[in-house]
């Protein structure tokens, strides 16, 4: 593989830069004909390390593709072979650089959705979330000098993963690959070890054929022995068997019961930043879509439910304070004689300025009842973190005029014959809230989601996706219910089973299988992967450590 420029020379044992050779003065008129080698070299070089960038800009472009709405999954793996490709060898600096220089374009394109707030924000994020594949170049670069350096770059894909779910202001885990392996031959492993493993058998298998591929070249000038090959065959056999290994695991589907929902989107009236549109419109499209299925109901054309689900922010007011919002709340539960979980934004009780993002089980006899919290508010989109300061600087905030106030309990919820988990949103690209959720007893799960502001950008593709990993990961059948679409029925195998088209105003009807059973990523929760991720870690360290103290004895 190409090396860094030569005015820097490297470590063999930790690829950190050691002191540059001193500087070459500009040649004095006339003495450049006399070193036209080392001028060739260094033009040479930075032609080289140039050639390196451009190969991880299109990398990072190409992983995008591995995404919803594309779905082409197997660039994630060869977006991880040509990282793995290009950081062998190298200093962690030059590692480092690659990294970055595949996360910035990757980002900008994932997360393209944003451009509706405004091209800086989608800017914005992507340069954050770019910065955590600064320390993944670089461990990548001075672990590819140990022996099995193929495993030690899978931990550090799950490392790099670990950190971006976490910080800051709680992380953002959009883009892990396994959110580009919903429905692949690695879906499976997320009942094992949840995405972080599903995360890690991509990365080992693109990190197993970059082995193969450096092998081949390497043969190239030596004899081809038996023994020479052996250690190519070996990683080619192991990597098909990371592939395959998924079929080999049981996901369980049987249901200890049934119970029978109605899915309402009611539709806003236009996209993007404004889709609340009148004084409750929105409240009113939901209504008038479960008032519709009570009439199907009476008239015999449609099978009655035993509870219907709402998204996020159906009621666009307080239904606790506002009587024109209860009041059609509560007719639609009396048409349909079943509880609804709504979806409302409600007035913080004691703290002025702050607001629940809530999901309320409404009864046809008794009104509200139980109720969730969101516990997981986005940063700028949900609250503004230091809104003194960055409100005075940027204008833009005044549109987030009220801090949603976080919840602290997971979201199960008794809906009619139903014990379901509640998870709103973005939550659901959360390891930890759908496991605690599953944990405390969901027997199904439900995503209320408001994705109005970014119809039709591909967001809504992308956070389905997350719903079908979730099914397979907790063994749960999972319910995507959204204002404006995209609303699905997904079963405990991540499939698919019925969707919504955007901005229509539909029902669904199914019967959801109910499972007590839990999966044995919820048993085991994070430990594979901190575990995983330690282990990147740790061989990064060691590497780093010997480099000293071989330079302390010598």
């Amino acid at each position: 593989m190409p090396s860094g420029p030569e005015t820097t020379t490297v470590d063999a044992e930790d690829g950190t830069d050691a002191a540059p050779e001193p500087a070459v003065p500009p040649p004095a008129p006339g003495t450049a004909a006399r070193r036209p080698g080392r001028a060739r070299r260094l033009l040479a070089a930075g032609r080289r390390h140039g050639r390196a960038t451009a190969v991880a800009v299109a990398a990072g472009l190409v992983l995008t593709l591995a995404f919803p709405p594309y779905g082409l999954w197997p660039l994630s793996i060869v977006a991880v072979v040509v990282l793995s490709l290009l950081t062998h060898g190298r200093t962690a600096r030059q590692g480092a650089w690659l990294g970055f220089a595949m996360a910035m374009p990757f980002f900008v394109t994932l997360l393209r959705w944003l451009h509706v707030i405004g091209w800086d924000a989608v800017v914005g994020l992507s340069l954050i979330e770019a910065l955590f594949f600064v320390p993944l170049g670089a461990g990548l670069a001075v672990t590819s000098r140990l022996p099995a350096w193929p495993l030690w770059a899978a931990c550090l894909w799950v490392a790099e993963e670990w950190a971006r779910d976490r910080v800051p202001l709680g992380g953002f885990p959009w883009g892990r690959l396994a959110f580009a392996n919903t429905s692949t031959p690695f879906t499976p492993l997320a009942a094992l070890g949840g995405a972080p493993l599903v995360t890690f058998a991509v990365a080992l298998t693109g990190a197993l054929l970059a082995f193969v591929i450096l092998r081949a070249v390497a043969l190239r000038a030596q004899p081809r022995t038996r023994a020479a090959l052996l250690p190519a065959a070996g990683a080619v056999a192991l990597a098909a068997a990371t592939t395959s290994v998924g079929f080999a695991v049981p996901v369980p589907t049987d249901a200890a019961d049934t119970v029978s929902i109605a899915v309402v989107q009611g539709n806003v009236q236009r996209p993007g930043m404004d889709f609340l549109g009148r004084r409750m419109q929105i409240l009113n499209n939901h209504v008038e879509a479960t008032l519709d299925l009570a009439e199907d109901v009476a008239a015999g054309r449609a099978e009655a439910p035993d509870l219907v689900l709402w998204p996020e922010n159906a009621s666009d007011l307080d239904p606790y304070t506002e009587p024109e919002a209860r009041a059609v709340i509560d007719q639609a539960a009396d048409a349909v004689g079943v509880p609804i979980l709504v979806g409302a934004l409600v007035d913080h009780p004691t703290r002025e300025g702050y607001v629940f993002n809530q999901g309320i089980v409404w009864d046809p006899e008794t009104g509200p009842g139980d109720t969730y919290t969101k516990q997981h508010p986005v940063p700028f989109g949900e609250y503004v973190p230091f809104r003194e300061q960055l409100s005075a600087v940027i204008s833009r905030l005044e549109r987030v005029p009220r801090d949603f106030y976080p919840g602290e309990e997971p979201g199960v919820l008794d809906v009619g014959p139903a014990r379901l988990g509640d998870v709103i949103c973005f939550e659901v690209a959360y390891d930890g809230i759908v496991r605690d959720t599953v944990n405390a007893g969901a027997r199904a799960l439900v995503v209320q989601t408001n994705n109005a502001t970014y119809g039709r950008t591909g967001q809504p593709e992308q956070q389905l996706a997350m719903s079908q990993l979730r099914a397979v990961e907790h063994g749960r059948a999972v319910v995507t219910v959204a204002t404006s679409g995209i609303s699905a029925i997904v079963a405990p195998d991540g499939t698919i089973e019925q969707r919504t088209e955007e901005f229509t105003q539909d029902v669904l009807t199914a019967e959801l299988p109910l499972r007590d059973d839990i999966t044995v990523a919820d048993r085991v929760g994070a430990a594979p992967e901190w575990a995983l991720a330690g282990g990147g870690l740790v061989a990064w360290a060691f590497v780093v450590v010997r480099a000293r103290l071989s330079r302390e004895r010598a």
